[in-house]
């Protein structure tokens, strides 16, 4: 359009039917394109809108609901919107499409079901419901009927009784749509095919008996005399089937084209709140770029306020530091004076008396103190004894042990030799018995053999002297130990660094923590010492041994296979924790007690957690 906002602004809600018909003489003159080259329709007053092919009958749906009006529709838009309205109706109803014109239904016969008059919603009828004492609760139920007549899906029964012959009549309920129909019809070909419908009903007024009559319920009933008909007037009304179709399609398309026109106008209502959408975007974006400036202005004024407060901090402290110096510097000078008159004070005669008695007692503790010192001097003295004939004696032991191991090896290759001797034997054997030269092969390899298990059996006593003689030192030293061990507490007193350690004994901590991180306060305590237990046992083991042998620097070295298939598996169950609790009792107990394999105490500086020297 090109008409300026201007005239938007002042044209009134009065001067609508008075404008549109500018707008109509426009269309016509063909200023405004409505109908494209491809014979599309289009609405030239919405030009920025997506869609822009419409059908007849769309289009003119979406100019008479945007003529109609909108809080958020300009008169001038409606005007206009009008004005297409009316170009279409009059000027281009003849280029409407088929499909998009109303359909005239077409006059056909109708068959007497339809035109037959039905009380809806659709009802049943049941009469000559006759009552005895044995069954008349059961009569007067309503859930009996429904039940009853449940494979019709009734949905209520309403029942009518004459208390004085015990005769009774009910109105059976069904939904009011087309299933509600069917069960309805049903249940009526139900009775007619017992022959207990209405005509039987009807027919045979003297000759009832105790047999129930039902159909569904017409006219006649509804305008019937009794509770009957006072009921079906109260709850229903009379209708055809064919009203009843057509009334549901008049709603449908009455609903079809309400929901086309309110889609239209919330078509327009979103490009309208899209507008506003950009404009608030752009007003946020100034908004946010204003935002930024102020926080960095913020910023930086905060950084001067910073910088200013640093300044101030540091002249402040300045001169504390200069009030504080001086403050000691008097500070002195006041305890000069106070210990020159302490000393003036000192100089009569009661004075001098008790410093007397003073120096007396600090000479009388110094010499305590000195005689202490020798004691203790001397006790260190028996512990570093004790200690180094300890290491020499385990240096003892370890090389015999190493001198028990070569001839482990001795014997294991002297076994190997006779094994071999006494192979080749058995094949020299079978080559053959008769040959002189190989009979003394023979012979000197029986010789030889000999000397072999001679030499074996020498080295077997040997090594059992030497096991018995190193058992038997292990043995002399472990009294030893406990012989110092028991002693040690009274020689070491209490004011010393050196103690008792228990060597290869397990860490209960470790073992503690652990299953407390795992399992529940009351259960941790539990597992934490049967585990610590079970591996305590473990160690005490003397067959199991994770220590292999490396020559290093040219001597022998026993150290930690951590290859060892129960340590791999112990550290992956239960951590790090509790494996370094068992690789250090297992290194204490190699060291300290290799042979016995039972936990020892041993002299230990706790201060720096070693040995003493």
């Amino acid at each position: 359009m090109d008409s300026s906002s201007g005239e938007e602004s002042d044209l009134s809600e009065s001067e609508i039917n008075e404008y549109k018909e500018k707008p109509y003489e426009e269309i016509r003159s063909g200023k405004y394109k409505v109908k494209a080259l491809n014979g599309s329709l289009r609405c030239p007053f919405c030009a920025g809108k997506k869609k822009q092919d419409y059908k007849y009958k769309d289009l003119l749906q979406h100019a008479s609901g945007v003529g109609k009006g909108s809080a958020n529709r300009s008169a001038k838009q409606r005007a206009n919107h009008l004005a297409l309205a009316k170009y279409l109706e009059i000027d281009l109803a003849s280029e409407a499409d088929e499909t998009s014109r109303p359909t005239v239904p077409q006059a056909v016969d109708q068959t007497p079901e339809q035109t037959e008059l039905y009380v809806w919603p659709w009802m049943g009828i049941i009469m000559n419901i006759v009552a005895e004492s044995k069954n008349i609760d059961t009569l007067h139920d309503k859930g009996y009927w429904l039940k009853r007549f449940a494979k019709y899906k009734p949905i209520n029964v309403q029942c009518f009784w004459n208390e004085v012959d015990l005769t009774g009549q009910a109105i059976v309920v069904f939904n009011s749509d087309w299933n509600g129909f069917v069960n309805a019809t049903q249940f009526e070909k139900a009775f007619e095919s017992e022959r207990h419908s209405k005509k039987h009903w009807n027919g045979q007024q003297t000759q009832l008996g105790s047999n129930i009559y039902g159909w569904c319920a017409r006219a006649d009933d509804y305008q019937s005399n009794g509770p009957i008909g006072d009921y079906l007037r109260k709850v229903g009304k009379l209708q055809t089937i064919s009203g009843i179709v057509q009334e549901a399609a008049q709603d449908r398309n009455s609903i079809v084209a309400n929901l086309t026109t309110k889609i239209d106008l919330t078509n327009e209502n979103l490009d309208e709140l899209q507008y506003k959408y950009n404009e608030t975007t752009m007003s946020l974006s100034r908004m946010l770029e204003e935002k930024d400036r102020l926080h960095l202005a913020f910023i930086e004024e905060t950084r001067k306020m910073q910088r200013l407060a640093r300044d101030n901090v540091r002249r402040i402290l300045e001169e504390q530091e200069k009030l504080n110096h001086e403050l000691e510097t008097k500070k002195r000078k006041i305890d000069n004076w106070t210990r020159e008159l302490n000393k003036r004070e000192t100089l009569t005669e009661r004075e001098r008396q008790k410093l007397d008695e003073e120096k007396k007692k600090n000479n009388e503790r110094n010499n305590s103190l000195q005689l202490a010192s020798m004691e203790q001097k001397k006790a260190d003295e028996n512990v570093l004894r004790l200690v180094e004939e300890q290491k020499r004696e385990k240096e003892e032991a370890l090389k015999k042990i190493l001198l028990l191991e070569k001839q482990l090896d001795i014997k294991q290759k002297l076994e190997m030799e006779i094994e071999d001797l006494k192979g080749k034997l058995q094949v020299m054997k079978h080559l053959g018995q008769d040959d002189a030269a190989v009979q003394k092969k023979m012979e000197e390899m029986n010789n030889e053999l000999q000397e072999k298990i001679d030499d074996l059996q020498d080295l077997e006593s040997t090594n059992k002297a030497l096991i018995y003689k190193e058992r038997q030192s292990n043995d002399e030293l472990q009294e030893a130990r406990k012989v110092l061990i028991q002693g040690l507490p009274e020689l070491l007193g209490n004011r010393t660094n050196i103690g008792l350690k228990r060597m290869g004994e397990l860490d209960p901590k470790a073992f503690h923590d652990t299953c407390k991180s795992r399992f529940p306060p009351d259960e941790a305590e539990i597992q934490a010492t049967t585990l610590c237990s079970s591996w305590q046992e473990n160690l005490k083991n003397p067959d199991w041994h994770p220590f292999k042998v490396i020559v290093e620097g040219g001597n022998p070295k026993e150290i930690l296979n951590e290859e060892d298939e129960k340590l791999t598996n112990l550290k992956l169950e239960w951590g790090e924790e509790i494996y370094n609790a068992v690789v250090t009792a297992l290194k204490e107990l190699n060291e300290y007690n290799p042979s016995g394999r039972y936990v020892i105490s041993e002299l230990w500086n706790f201060k720096e957690n070693r040995k003493p020297h």
